[in-house]
């Protein structure tokens, strides 16, 4: 079937078109042939990351004093290794490490197949996140749409600010001009940026459920119906949750 079209009519609260369109795109990427993963590769991963959170070995990981790489309880056929990053960037990434990542590079996973994968776990964590908030069903996942990964590396990638390659915006080339479009570049906008279309597709979901970027310093504008201060209140509230270290 085509992307389900989200419908937030069931919702206690009024849901902001510009909100309900983004959560739209964002579903239809996930059907889509990715840079590195097919369409039905992405939403095996969807799959798989909703699935985490009900995983036996997860559970068992969570409360050892030392993670490390385990058997899950799987829902989706895709590579053990997959499944591994998967449920651990969903339930365990505060205690990833270079150790963690590099044994999986051993394994054959790539480090653009892994930049991608996370972009697949956040965009189905907000969306569900966000559904879950409000106790409403989540959104079924649509079937996967046929083609090829493109499989291209950005020119200007270089390794250097984190696990991964980035591209930093004085790097960014032509094939790549509006990767940081509306986006200062700062670190955070360059985590997925081995994988463009991952930034583009988060980033337009992040402007749409927290603020666009040209606004978040604009403290004499307030954007939405909570403030600046009760925005980061709750941003930072979450992320000590999450052990987020960022």
């Amino acid at each position: 079937m085509p992307a389900q079209a989200i419908d937030y009519a069931a919702s206690p609260y009024a849901i902001r078109n510009d909100l309900a369109t983004a959560h739209q795109r964002a579903w239809r990427r996930l059907s889509r042939p990715g840079t590195w993963l097919s369409g039905e590769q992405r939403i095996a991963i969807a799959q798989e990351a909703r699935h985490a959170s009900h995983c036996t070995a997860c559970r068992a990981i969570a409360t050892s004093v030392a993670a490390t790489a385990t058997a899950h309880d799987s829902c989706a056929p895709i590579d053990p290794v997959w499944v591994e990053v998967v449920h651990r960037v969903r339930t365990d990434a505060s205690r990833l490490t270079d150790t963690w990542l590099q044994s999986l590079l051993s394994q054959g996973l790539s480090i653009a197949e892994f930049v991608e994968i996370v972009g697949v776990v956040a965009t189905v964590t907000a969306l569900d996140s966000f559904t879950d908030a409000l106790s409403l069903e989540r959104h079924l996942l649509p079937d996967p749409l046929p083609g090829a990964p493109v499989q291209i590396l950005p020119s200007g990638a270089k390794p250097g600010l984190g696990r991964v390659p980035t591209v930093a915006p004085e790097d960014v080339t032509e094939e790549e001009a509006d990767l940081y479009e509306g986006l200062s570049g700062a670190h955070i906008h360059r985590a997925l940026s081995l994988v463009p279309a991952e930034v583009r597709g988060f980033f337009e979901l992040d402007t749409a459920m927290y603020l666009p970027d040209a606004r978040l310093r604009d403290f004499g504008h307030q954007e939405r119906a909570l403030s600046h201060a009760q925005i980061e209140l709750l941003a930072a509230r979450v992320s000590a949750l999450n052990r987020c270290y960022y």
